[in-house]
């Protein structure tokens, strides 16, 4: 099991990353909590991971911190919600957003999330009502990246899109989400940080 890696960030394609360690270049899909805070192309990064093996496919999936990463593998392990749902879950709802979700009962929030649905999101509160205690009160470790910084790519709003897509939503309101947001010079990420709020 790959459960860490340590490299140089050599490909940001939100929600996909390129890390380059010792000369080879491991893909990884990372939520959008952890994207915020990428470094740039070319800095050093540390991502917590973790590997989902299937017949077709070997994915590995990045986390900026540990307590990410233990969420991650709670949700996984919930009847029905897959490593797709379980990172759109983490893009649209922050750890602790997630657990506050969890103690007052909030179905609202969850719904907003691609892919949930009403009785999907009272079904994940009351499974993660047993589970959460577990991550709920872990530390959250510090980050090994520096905060994202803004980069002057004229792909931004292609790559914020394919992002908002690839969490599930359809291509024409992605588009719409990111064409609302209405300011110039924005980073893919931070176009999808204001995306994803606008949405809300």
């Amino acid at each position: 099991m790959i459960g860490r890696l340590r490299g140089t960030l050599a490909e940001k394609q939100p929600p996909h990353v390129l890390l380059e360690v010792g000369g080879v270049g491991y893909e990884l899909e990372v939520p959008m909590s952890t994207l915020y805070r990428l470094p740039g192309v070319g800095e050093p990064l540390t991502l917590h991971t973790h590997l989902v093996v299937r017949e077709d496919a070997h994915l590995l999936y990045g986390f900026a911190e540990k307590r990410e990463r233990e969420l991650f593998r709670e949700l996984i392990r919930l009847n029905g919600v897959g490593p797709k749902l379980a990172l759109a879950l983490m893009s649209g709802l922050e750890v602790d957003e997630l657990v506050r979700c969890v103690q007052t009962g909030d179905t609202k929030a969850l719904t907003r999330v691609p892919g949930v649905g009403k009785k999907t999101a009272e079904r994940l509160l009351v499974e993660l009502k047993d589970r959460f205690q577990v991550w709920e009160s872990m530390p959250g470790a510090p980050l090994v990246v520096e905060p994202a910084r803004a980069a002057s790519v004229s792909s931004a709003e292609a790559d914020a899109v394919s992002a908002l897509v690839a969490l599930g939503f359809k291509p024409a309101e992605a588009s719409r989400a990111v064409a609302l947001v209405d300011e110039d010079g924005l980073s893919s990420e931070e176009l999808i940080r204001r995306a994803l709020k606008g949405m809300a």
